[in-house]
């Protein structure tokens, strides 16, 4: 601080500066991180990148029973959701040190 209490703006603006070619560098290995999520025992797998885009799904054969479509359709949804926490996980790992704790105003998915 300044005399009369003002922030020193050079000083805030490098911070700033600083912040956001870490928060570039961690995007930037979140798009290019790939997370799998499976369920039934491996039997459904979801690919998904660390941004959160889905890149594949892949059902094994042994999955599909014309009898219970429901069964496969809840496996497809808990991969899902299991490569998303996966995503959410690595998200705050990546984006936590960045930030500095700051997250949520950021506009940063998934703060």
């Amino acid at each position: 601080m300044r005399p009369g209490g003002q922030p020193n703006m050079q000083q805030i603006m490098k911070q700033a500066q600083k912040m956001q070619a870490q928060v570039a560098q961690a995007q930037a290995e979140l798009a290019a991180a790939e997370l799998t999520g499976t369920a039934g025992g491996g039997l459904v797998s979801v690919v998904m990148t660390g941004l959160g885009e889905v890149q594949s799904v892949r059902i094994d054969p042994k999955a599909v029973d014309a009898d219970d479509v429901e069964a496969l359709e809840d496996m497809v949804l808990a991969a899902i959701r299991n490569a998303a926490e996966q995503q959410r996980e690595l998200t705050e790992a990546k984006m936590g040190p960045a930030t500095g704790g700051l997250g949520g105003g950021l506009g940063i998915p998934g703060f």
